[in-house]
């Protein structure tokens, strides 16, 4: 099943991509048209949508917003590819190195990204969305608090990132410095949740290529990493790192300029593109 936000409502994505069911429409009012309502009841709205066949209006990617507008948390892991760690020219981290990216900076799957300063960078990564109540979980359970899996880009001001010691949450917390989508994709419509093609392009130059089975701590050891700390809250996301490619570890480095058009891919999932304005 793949759930989305067209035009700030929720709505299944049917047919190939060509059609919506307006989730408020289709389910007669049983659920509401709020985006977020969908992870407050997971399972009713995993349940019953796995039911809906027929579109309520074709689709209009113009339409498409952040399929997450508005979590009560935001998890950002660093260095959670081996070889991204290695560029880096950091060790292998032996827990994972986590931040926040502020909520107010996430975005849709076509905004712009606003090229604030001479060192802003691109990260493309794989955005869990917590479906159930995740507290004290079990690696083994972890895959089962997820609602979906969405393409996200971790767009990052290499210098305010750096400056004042290390201040990661802010450098990766600029309006917009968030998108993701397209949609949302349910593990079950993966054929390996656990081993997927990752991608970035600029301005149709791939900058990073990879698979998601690279990742250092993989969804569910997350899961459990992060709940033993704190409950995850439905509609709570993750950002899980960044393949090797990114702009700052080029020789010379490599930023984003205006004009420049991002592009992040997930198999699978979809495509997100942003204009860097």
């Amino acid at each position: 099943m793949k759930i989305a936000n067209v035009d700030g409502r929720a709505a299944i994505v049917l047919d190939g991509d060509k059609e919506i069911a307006d989730v408020a429409t289709a389910s007669g009012g049983r659920f509401g048209a709020d985006p977020m309502e969908v992870f407050a009841r997971w399972d009713e709205v995993a349940q019953w949508g796995r039911t809906v066949t027929t579109g309520t209006a074709a689709l209009d990617t113009s339409l498409l917003r952040n399929p997450v507008p508005a979590p009560r948390q935001v998890f950002a892991i660093g260095l959670n590819y081996r070889s991204h760690a290695e560029e880096s020219g950091m060790q292998v981290p032996s827990v994972p190195a986590t931040f926040t990216k502020f909520p107010a900076s996430l975005a849709g799957p076509f905004a712009d990204i606003e090229v604030v300063g001479p060192a802003i960078d691109w990260e493309v990564e794989l955005v869990v969305v917590i479906g159930r109540l995740a507290d004290r979980v079990s690696e083994a359970d972890g895959w089962a608090h997820v609602a979906g899996l969405a393409v996200g880009q971790d767009v990052s001001d290499r210098q305010l990132q750096f400056a004042a010691g290390a201040q990661f949450s802010l450098g990766k917390s600029r309006r917009g410095y968030g998108p993701i989508g397209p949609w949302i994709v349910t593990p079950d419509e993966l054929a390996d949740r656990d081993d997927l093609g990752i991608g970035c392009s600029v301005s149709g130059e791939v900058m990073q290529h990879g698979r998601t089975s690279d990742l250092i701590f993989n969804v569910p050891r997350l899961v459990a990493e992060l709940s033993a700390v704190l409950p995850l809250l439905p509609g709570d996301v993750i950002f899980t790192g960044t393949p090797e490619g990114v702009g700052a570890a080029r020789k010379p480095p490599r930023f984003l300029q205006a004009g420049d058009v991002v592009e992040s891919w997930i198999d699978g999932i979809g495509t997100i593109r942003n204009r860097c304005v």
